[in-house]
């Protein structure tokens, strides 16, 4: 089983970034995703600058990713994913299917995000062959669908085509809209948004009337209100899950890389906090945190 660590997805300053990914660099985490994948105006990076952070982790040894946007609304977004598409050194996360057509043209293997929603057996053929070297399993699924979808006939010939990723880790993304809902809560316009997403480095919490925690606000992006936490269900994990997921947190994301690798056997349980939740992979609700 490896580890990875998914795209940055909050707006942080290009200083935290940079550190980050150095702690990255010297972690034990075997794969990085990297880029911008929520909002073009956050360009604290750009291309190049993901690019020498590219290199400076694989020759820490990591395997590197590109991560592109999931919802692209402007002609300049489209000539950004090319670059992303045609950088011609590292594995591309495509998270819409135009990222997925363009890799497909020029025939380069990719990895399929979980925006991309595979939600059964004939489409996860179908993207094997087009070129699908891994998949992040969409993240309100049960890891007994997951079992069934991977026990399909249809699927045994290709089965060790593609390695299987989880998102096991993190606010979960649920939705995506032309509209900025972070500058919407602070009275602002989308095209005037100022950027404010950067004072929220893990997002705005949204509470319900009645004071529970709903959603995280996170720009265009909608999050789950808790944070998704598997690391007591990784020993339900083997023989379906290949890679597991981390989504970046603006802090203790690596205390957490080492907790959930030292409990790939369930050897070193760890309790969870109040505000973590586990219910989809359980086949639960999903804002349910279910205690073994």
């Amino acid at each position: 089983m490896k580890f990875s660590l998914g795209p940055v997805l909050y707006f942080w300053p290009k200083k935290q970034m940079q550190s980050f990914y150095q702690q990255a660099a010297e972690s034990n985490v075997d794969i990085v995703y990297l880029g911008e994948a929520v909002c073009s105006k956050r360009r604290e990076l750009k291309f190049d600058d993901y690019m020498d952070i590219a290199h400076m982790l694989r020759e820490a040894g990591k395997q590197v990713c590109l991560s592109t946007m999931t919802l692209l609304e402007a002609p300049s977004e489209l000539r950004e994913l090319r670059r992303y598409c045609d950088n011609g050194e590292f594995l591309v996360e495509a998270n819409d299917v135009g990222a997925i057509g363009i890799l497909n043209d020029n025939k380069l293997p990719f990895v399929a995000g979980a925006a991309i929603s595979i939600y059964n057996h004939h489409s996860l053929r179908r993207m094997v062959n087009l070129g699908m070297q891994r998949w992040v399993m969409p993240v309100e699924l049960s890891g007994d669908w997951l079992g069934g979808l991977l026990n399909e006939s249809i699927i045994q010939d290709v089965r060790d085509c593609f390695e299987t990723e989880l998102f096991s880790f993190g606010h979960m993304p649920l939705a995506w809209s032309a509209r900025c809902f972070t500058a919407r809560s602070e009275q602002r316009h989308k095209d005037q948004c100022e950027l404010c997403c950067i004072k929220y480095p893990d997002g705005r919490v949204v509470d319900s009337q009645d004071g529970q925690r709903v959603f995280v606000l996170n720009g265009v992006q909608t999050q789950s209100g808790d944070r998704y936490n598997l690391i007591n269900q990784l020993p339900s994990m083997r023989g379906t899950v290949d890679v597991v997921r981390l989504s970046p947190q603006s802090q203790g994301t690596f205390e957490w890389l080492h907790k959930f690798q030292q409990n790939i056997t369930g050897a070193a349980p760890q309790p969870l906090e109040a505000n973590d939740c586990n219910g989809y992979w359980l086949k639960l609700a999903g804002m349910v945190q279910h205690l073994d």
